[in-house]
């Protein structure tokens, strides 16, 4: 079984120019999306279960150490300002905690009971959602983590990059994006990193979309927090209500969300 862990094809990466060197990565790198695919109905069914909890107040929540808890922290950071969601609907978490982010923290990620710990902080319960998020499918963090909520009736899935790891074993709703062995061996954030941010924008984004947070293939729910955004979403209301940049402004402002200001446009 070919791993991330094992040794690709490509040898003496001392000895290349750097053409060589991009052009290995990206040769690589292109066959990530088709590893993602043939994990679509794994993610399907797992976005599936998800939205069922989440319709019912439940939350999401990510767990990992190291790359995998840094995109998992990246995706849940981004929903609400994409969605206006609220924070603490989509929650990441890191083994060594926020220190984590930008900096490793020794053996944080063998300890296989402290992901619960940090979970209880967050009081998760029945209705929310875990995934672990681990290349090799074997941290302990992780897998102690997701071990714990199933026994405790949380609904659990995982996003691993190896066939048949213990993490999958693990979980209720196992994605496994197989991309086989690094371009740098063991490098996993290469494209193990770039599966797993895929896999993570599919689960996010066709979730919150399931929740209503999308209208068309606008974010309209987005939160106004800059000058990009705010021109952004005037475009949005003067295409939706057919109107004046003037008249978009005034909805916006006086209604704060594009959703609102098109549904008062709409209903004077």
């Amino acid at each position: 079984m070919l791993t991330t862990e094992s040794s690709s094809h490509y040898d003496h990466l001392e000895e290349m120019t750097v053409r060589q060197l991009l052009e290995g990565i990206n040769n690589e790198d292109k066959t990530v999306p088709l590893a993602v695919e043939k994990a679509l109905p794994q993610i399907e069914a797992l976005v599936t279960e998800i939205v069922a909890r989440m319709k019912q107040g439940g939350r999401l929540f990510y767990i990992g150490a190291g790359t995998s808890g840094r995109l998992g922290i990246l995706d849940a950071s981004e929903c609400p300002p994409t969605y206006g969601v609220p924070f603490g609907l989509v929650v990441g978490l890191i083994a060594g905690g926020d220190t984590a982010i930008r900096k490793a923290v020794e053996n944080a990620e063998d300890n296989a009971e402290q992901a619960w710990k940090d979970l209880q902080e967050y009081e998760i319960n029945e209705l929310d959602s875990l995934v672990g998020i681990a290349a090799s499918g074997t941290t302990p963090y992780v897998i102690g983590g997701v071990k714990t909520a199933r026994e405790r009736g949380i609904l659990t899935g995982c996003v691993v990059c190896n066939a048949g790891s213990p993490l999958a074993a693990a979980v209720e709703y196992p994605v496994e994006a197989v991309v086989g062995p690094e371009f740098v061996t063991g490098s996993t954030r290469m494209k193990s990193g770039t599966a797993q941010k895929l896999i993570l924008n599919m689960i996010s984004t066709s979730t919150m979309i399931q929740l209503g947070r999308v209208k068309g293939n606008r974010m309209v729910d987005m939160q106004l927090s800059n000058y990009k955004l705010v021109n952004r979403a005037i475009q949005m209301v003067m295409a939706e209500l057919d109107t004046t940049r003037e008249k978009a402004e005034d909805l916006l402002a006086r209604h704060g969300s594009v959703r609102k200001a098109v549904e008062a446009g709409n209903n004077p």
